[in-house]
């Protein structure tokens, strides 16, 4: 084989090498973290491309290309929480009627994408999805996060779901009814046991002995004056 052929087959070769890293540079998908709550869970979501859409009844919502973040945390908007937890449980029975997946150890529904934007809590996104989506929701106690990742790449939500890193910034309050409750009950044991156990006839006498006054004979003369005594 001459010069001129191997040159040829070297240079088609790295034509086929360049177009390849080309087509992965422009199909991958880079990301960049956001905060779920303020200085607290975060998530990672498509770079450049994810655009907050604000709080509706307590749920945040974010969008992308071809994708949709929710999220809302019982801790953060108490007084609204319930109309949140309303869109929240619809979505969620909604996403659950799909079918069920395993994506990366995440448990993925895949559903059709305009059954989403039936939703309340989508009315502000004004877009139109099409084909299928696959969501992963998610729920953490402790931090009190709710989080649901739809898109239609499966591989983009499972990266997601991945990424999420939890942080409680609403800790418990302790329970103030609950507290109330055992200081009295407390109060309450320690005035029984001090009746239960103090002795009435000793101190009857002391006081009989420190006056000089029988006083079952007092009680009895001032009962012949003023009447029964209730006591």
């Amino acid at each position: 084989m001459d010069n001129k052929k191997i040159i040829i087959i070297v240079g088609i070769i790295l034509l086929i090498i360049i177009a390849g890293v080309i087509l992965v540079m422009l199909t991958s998908v880079h990301y960049e973290k956001i905060d779920i709550t303020p200085n607290g869970t975060t998530i990672e979501v498509p770079a450049n491309q994810t655009k907050y859409n604000g709080n509706v009844d307590g749920a945040k919502i974010w969008n992308w290309n071809n994708g949709i973040l929710v999220t809302y945390n019982s801790k953060e908007n108490q007084n609204i929480i319930k109309v949140s937890e309303l869109g929240f449980n619809a979505l969620n029975k909604l996403i659950k009627n799909g079918e069920m997946q395993n994506i990366d150890g995440f448990t993925c529904y895949v559903i059709n994408a305009d059954q989403l934007l039936e939703i309340h809590i989508f009315d502000i996104i004004k877009v139109n999805y099409n084909g299928k989506f696959y969501c992963i929701p998610l729920s953490n106690e402790t931090t009190h996060d709710n989080i649901i990742i739809c898109c239609n790449d499966k591989n983009m939500a499972a990266h997601m779901a991945k990424s999420v890193q939890y942080k409680n910034v609403f800790p418990d309050k302790p329970d103030t009814l609950s507290s109330v409750k055992n200081i009295t009950g407390d109060l309450h044991s320690k005035a029984n046991n001090y009746v239960n156990n103090t002795n009435l006839s000793k101190i009857k006498s002391t006081v009989e002995e420190e006056t000089g006054i029988n006083l079952d004979d007092a009680k009895s003369k001032i009962e012949q004056y003023t009447g029964k005594l209730p006591i």
